[in-house]
Protein backbone atom coordinates (compact mmCIF):
# COMPACT_ATOMS: atom_id res chain seq x y z
CA UNK A 1 0.00 0.00 0.00
CA UNK A 2 2.99 2.31 0.99
CA UNK A 3 4.75 1.61 -2.06
CA UNK A 4 1.29 2.33 -4.15
CA UNK A 5 0.43 6.02 -2.48
CA UNK A 6 4.69 6.71 -2.73
CA UNK A 7 4.33 5.95 -6.80
CA UNK A 8 0.92 8.16 -7.12
CA UNK A 9 2.59 10.87 -4.97
CA UNK A 10 5.51 11.17 -7.33
CA UNK A 11 3.44 11.01 -10.40
CA UNK A 12 1.35 13.72 -9.26
CA UNK A 13 4.74 15.77 -8.57
CA UNK A 14 5.80 15.03 -12.25
CA UNK A 15 2.89 16.33 -13.07
CA UNK A 16 2.53 19.73 -11.66
CA UNK A 17 6.36 20.24 -12.29
CA UNK A 18 5.60 19.09 -16.19
CA UNK A 19 3.18 22.39 -16.25
CA UNK A 20 4.93 24.64 -15.03
CA UNK A 21 7.16 24.63 -18.09
CA UNK A 22 9.03 28.51 -18.91
CA UNK A 23 10.25 28.57 -22.08
CA UNK A 24 12.46 31.98 -22.82
CA UNK A 25 12.85 32.90 -26.32
CA UNK A 26 15.64 35.11 -26.97
CA UNK A 27 14.81 37.96 -29.71
CA UNK A 28 18.65 39.56 -29.80
CA UNK A 29 20.56 38.82 -32.82
CA UNK A 30 23.91 37.45 -32.30
CA UNK A 31 25.56 40.10 -33.08
CA UNK A 32 25.32 44.23 -33.34
CA UNK A 33 27.42 46.90 -34.69
CA UNK A 34 29.40 48.83 -32.71
CA UNK A 35 27.97 52.03 -31.84
CA UNK A 36 28.54 55.07 -29.62
CA UNK A 37 27.09 55.18 -25.96
CA UNK A 38 28.78 51.35 -26.01
CA UNK A 39 24.96 50.07 -24.78
CA UNK A 40 23.27 47.45 -26.78
CA UNK A 41 19.51 46.37 -27.26
CA UNK A 42 18.51 43.13 -25.61
CA UNK A 43 14.70 41.44 -26.06
CA UNK A 44 13.48 38.37 -24.96
CA UNK A 45 9.80 36.63 -25.11
CA UNK A 46 8.76 34.38 -22.22
CA UNK A 47 5.94 31.75 -22.39
CA UNK A 48 5.00 29.39 -19.69
CA UNK A 49 2.14 26.55 -19.19
CA UNK A 50 2.34 27.33 -15.29
CA UNK A 51 -1.44 28.44 -14.96
CA UNK A 52 -0.62 30.27 -11.22
CA UNK A 53 1.83 32.82 -12.65
CA UNK A 54 0.90 36.28 -11.76
CA UNK A 55 2.17 37.52 -15.23
CA UNK A 56 1.65 41.52 -13.22
CA UNK A 57 4.48 40.65 -10.53
CA UNK A 58 6.86 39.52 -13.34
CA UNK A 59 10.36 41.46 -12.73
CA UNK A 60 13.10 40.62 -15.21
CA UNK A 61 16.45 41.61 -15.53
CA UNK A 62 19.62 40.95 -17.40
CA UNK A 63 22.46 39.09 -16.43
CA UNK A 64 25.73 39.61 -17.06
CA UNK A 65 28.60 38.02 -15.08
CA UNK A 66 27.27 39.33 -11.15
CA UNK A 67 25.81 42.42 -12.56
CA UNK A 68 21.58 42.98 -12.94
CA UNK A 69 20.16 45.34 -15.54
CA UNK A 70 16.61 46.23 -15.10
CA UNK A 71 14.11 44.84 -18.44
CA UNK A 72 11.12 46.71 -19.15
CA UNK A 73 7.61 45.64 -21.31
CA UNK A 74 7.90 46.01 -24.65
CA UNK A 75 4.92 48.62 -25.69
CA UNK A 76 1.65 46.44 -27.40
CA UNK A 77 3.03 43.16 -26.08
CA UNK A 78 2.12 41.05 -23.30
CA UNK A 79 5.07 38.31 -23.05
CA UNK A 80 8.15 40.49 -24.06
CA UNK A 81 10.95 42.66 -22.55
CA UNK A 82 13.65 44.82 -23.77
CA UNK A 83 16.69 46.14 -22.02
CA UNK A 84 20.23 47.34 -22.22
CA UNK A 85 23.17 45.85 -22.00
CA UNK A 86 26.70 47.89 -21.23
CA UNK A 87 29.34 46.40 -23.34
CA UNK A 88 32.78 48.26 -22.61
CA UNK A 89 34.63 49.70 -25.87
CA UNK A 90 37.47 47.29 -24.97
CA UNK A 91 35.27 44.34 -25.42
CA UNK A 92 33.79 42.89 -28.29
CA UNK A 93 31.79 39.72 -26.76
CA UNK A 94 29.48 39.36 -23.86
CA UNK A 95 27.58 36.32 -22.12
CA UNK A 96 24.36 37.06 -20.45
CA UNK A 97 21.03 35.48 -19.25
CA UNK A 98 17.95 36.56 -18.55
CA UNK A 99 16.11 36.17 -14.91
CA UNK A 100 12.48 36.54 -14.09
CA UNK A 101 11.02 36.78 -10.77
CA UNK A 102 8.11 36.56 -10.14
CA UNK A 103 4.95 35.35 -8.22
CA UNK A 104 2.33 32.82 -8.11
CA UNK A 105 -0.83 31.71 -6.79
CA UNK A 106 -0.60 28.98 -4.18
CA UNK A 107 -2.52 27.71 -1.15
CA UNK A 108 -3.36 30.87 0.95
CA UNK A 109 -1.00 33.98 0.29
CA UNK A 110 1.31 34.20 -3.12
CA UNK A 111 4.70 32.77 -3.18
CA UNK A 112 7.84 33.90 -5.04
CA UNK A 113 9.98 32.36 -7.86
CA UNK A 114 12.90 32.97 -10.35
CA UNK A 115 13.13 31.00 -13.54
CA UNK A 116 16.96 31.85 -15.43
CA UNK A 117 17.17 31.98 -18.99
CA UNK A 118 20.47 29.65 -20.63
CA UNK A 119 22.87 31.81 -21.37
CA UNK A 120 23.39 33.79 -24.87
CA UNK A 121 26.60 35.39 -26.67
CA UNK A 122 26.50 38.45 -28.36
CA UNK A 123 29.07 39.94 -30.46
CA UNK A 124 29.69 43.46 -31.24
CA UNK A 125 31.23 44.13 -34.65
CA UNK A 126 33.59 46.69 -35.95
CA UNK A 127 33.27 48.42 -38.98
CA UNK A 128 36.45 46.90 -39.96
CA UNK A 129 34.98 43.27 -39.14
CA UNK A 130 31.60 43.99 -41.26
CA UNK A 131 33.95 44.39 -44.64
Amino acid sequence: MTKKCSTAAFLVLLLLAGGCATHFTNLTPQHQERNANNLYPVEVALDSRQQTLRWQTIQPQIVVGTEFYPMRLTQLMSNRWEGLVPIPASSNLVHYRYKFDYDYNAMGNPKSDSSLSPEYTLRILDRAEQK
